[in-house]
């Protein structure tokens, strides 16, 4: 009776802690893994790596890392931020709201892409660094991003900008 019964609490753990497939679809270069992860009863899309939505980084622990970084110097992190902006073109970078400053996140060997009409919070795994971002490079974000000729205009100096290059991205479905 024990024997039945420990087998029956082990079978239940596994399933409770198995992470269900829903759907899996191509679209070009773009592999999209629907996912539900069973630990926070919320439902993630996966883009990139499969990451998942333990262990993150408090945002004054990740904007810590990114105060304490060099130029060349990189860490690895993990964090819950809301989606300030996405390229209009592809879904190839996004803009993450860290209170008084941004991420600007881009993606691991260019090899997946976010819905370019995505808002919300993401998840996010990957490398942090700084990096300064010329003007011309800036401008060029800015009309991917849709802003106005007055506004791409304005921009005339180059930036100091805090950069992730992530392995994996989870949006709410």
């Amino acid at each position: 009776m024990k024997t039945k019964f420990i087998i029956l609490v082990i079978a239940l753990i596994s399933l409770s802690c198995k992470e269900q497939v829903e759907e899996v679809k191509n679209e070009g270069e773009v592999a999209v893994v629907d996912i539900k992860q069973q630990t926070d009863q919320t439902s993630y899309a996966t883009y990139g790596e499969k990451i998942t939505a333990q262990n993150l980084m408090a945002v004054s622990a990740v904007k810590e890392n990114y105060k304490n970084l060099k130029a060349g110097d990189t860490t690895t992190v993990k964090f819950k931020a809301p989606i300030d902006a996405v390229c209009k073109s592809k879904g190839c970078w996004m803009r993450l709201d860290l209170g008084e400053e941004e991420v600007f996140v881009k993606f691991k060997d260019y090899a997946f892409f976010v819905p370019t009409d995505a808002t919300g919070e993401a998840i996010v795994e990957g490398k942090a660094f700084v990096e300064e971002t010329s003007v011309q490079e800036q401008q060029h974000l800015a009309l991917d991003a849709g802003m106005s000729a007055d506004d791409i205009a304005a921009i005339i100096a180059p930036k100091r900008e805090l950069k992730l290059m992530a392995t994996g991205v989870l949006m709410e479905k």
